[in-house]
């Protein structure tokens, strides 16, 4: 399944509230269930959680990717917040274990195998394109959700240039199921 057809603007907040990444998970998760991408706004957050237990998702550069498997998904989505502020998130890329976040991708995938199986990949076709500096920065710059989706998209050869914003790189995406 291509990000194209996962990538949804109704599930993409450019303005996420919260002051803590429990507010952030809930408040995306609420617009999960709005989507009826969901059915448990709570029993997928909890899900969320169990997964975050098993190594932090916090990948540098200011993004974190949440995910896990949930029995409450009812399709396949991935939630893209930008937060109004810089959230505390548990990371393995600095030295206290902690990053501060400011956009959030937050995989919705069933607990189902086959769905398994696309989460994988969709991750994966993510996480490649979140190592490219400049797409990075252009993501944390941008206004709209179609340009939030368009970034996503594109191919490296279509960024085009500017300056890249100054971030740790992205290294290790930690990625166990």
């Amino acid at each position: 399944m291509p990000l194209i057809d996962i990538l949804n603007p109704d599930i993409i907040d450019l303005e996420v509230l919260g002051s803590t990444k429990d507010e952030v998970l809930h408040h995306m998760a609420n617009d999960l269930y709005k989507n009826d991408y969901i059915d448990d706004v709570e029993q997928f957050v909890k899900d969320i959680y169990e997964r975050e237990a098993e190594g932090p998702t916090g990948m540098g550069s200011g993004i974190s990717i949440p995910h896990g498997k949930s029995k409450s998904v009812k399709k396949i989505g991935i939630a893209i917040g930008k937060t109004v502020q810089p959230i505390r998130w548990e990371s393995g890329m600095s030295d206290d274990g902690y990053q501060d976040t400011h956009l959030v991708f937050l995989f919705c995938v069933s607990a189902d195998n086959e769905f398994a199986r696309n989460h994988m990949l969709l991750l994966s076709e993510l996480a490649g394109k979140l190592g490219n500096d400049v797409r990075v920065t252009k993501l944390s710059q941008a206004k709209t959700k179609e340009e939030i989706m368009q970034l996503i998209l594109c191919d490296d050869d279509e960024l085009g240039e500017t300056e890249v914003l100054e971030q740790e790189e992205i290294v290790d995406l930690d990625i166990d199921f």
